[in-house]
């Protein structure tokens, strides 16, 4: 104990820095678990959380009650995770290196700051900018080319709007982080390499993707720890909660935010959370334990 406060003392320049993100961390991510106990519980307003009785896993066979519903969200939701991984992810790796390898420099910082804007409009707004392409009666689409498609009544459409919407949303902020990478690879090995003849077709195959390798590998590590989760106002949102999309466009969050409008058991959404957090902690740990095999200095822990 003494060592620690004497090292904390020593390096206090460095805590007094880190302070406001581990209490953002503490108050927002870890108090907020305490209310996890409401999955076991029978939640009464009058009695509050620690008073509310005690129900066991009632909350969580009310949850799997509508199995054919449980299962059909649980797929969306995994569907879409695929999905917008792996589209996204190539998509932020090829946007980094395209702006990367941007011949004017200037004009790709632009392209970049524009690129980023989407990621900061709420999806309370961009639900607007869908309905004014997608709308069956003034939609941009439907008025351009003639057609007469009810989107909002067609679920089919929805899973590839719905990846076009994020795609839109995201790529821009991901790139950022592969730019951050390729920033810091050693220019001497692309003058070696075009000094041995190689095109930078070849010196992008041999020398920046073997570089954002690691990042990549961290970054779907990280993710899989969500797996479970979806952007709520995505799918709630944008969708416009249309019961007659929901075959395709209804995930766990969005399952459990019309749970809480139409109940006032608490309990319920409590238990989803519960499951969400367990299912991502485990395929988390998993996914870590076969890249700490495969690839021991990519994993991350």
């Amino acid at each position: 104990m003494k060592g620690f406060l004497e090292n904390t003392w020593k390096h206090r320049a460095h805590v007094v820095m880190a302070l406001p993100a581990f209490l953002i961390l503490f108050f927002i991510m870890y108090v907020p678990m305490a209310g996890l106990v409401m999955a076991f519980k029978a939640f009464d307003y009058t009695k509050g959380i620690w008073g509310s009785p005690w129900n066991g896993i009632k909350n969580f066979q009310f949850m799997l009650a509508s199995k054919d519903t449980f299962v059909s969200i649980t797929k969306n939701t995994l569907i879409y995770y695929v999905i917008f991984t792996a589209v996204g992810t190539f998509l932020n790796v090829v946007l980094a290196i395209a702006i990367d390898q941007f011949v004017f420099k200037k004009v790709a910082k632009v392209m970049q700051t524009i690129m980023i804007v989407p990621v900061f409009i709420s999806y309370a707004a961009v639900q607007f900018i869908v309905y004014a392409f997608i709308s069956t009666d003034t939609g941009i689409l439907n008025n351009t080319f003639g057609m007469n498609v009810r989107f909002y009544s067609t679920a089919s459409l929805w899973p590839l709007i719905l990846t076009i919407v994020k795609i839109w949303n995201s790529v821009g902020y991901g790139s950022v982080l592969y730019m951050s990478v390729l920033a810091g690879i050693d220019t001497e090995l692309y003058e070696a390499a075009q000094i041995d003849g190689a095109n930078k077709w070849k010196q992008i195959w041999h020398i920046t993707l073997p570089s954002l390798i690691p990042m990549i590998t961290v970054m779907l590590l990280l993710s899989v720890g969500s797996v479970m989760r979806s952007d709520t106002g995505l799918f709630y949102q944008v969708t416009r909660n249309s019961g007659t999309l929901y075959s395709t466009t209804q995930v766990i969050d969005s399952y459990v935010l019309n749970a809480i409008f139409k109940s006032s058991n608490f309990g319920f959404p409590a238990a989803a959370s519960f499951f969400q957090s367990v299912v991502g902690l485990l395929l988390m740990l998993l996914s870590n334990g076969l890249v700490r095999k495969i690839a021991p200095e990519n994993a991350l822990f």
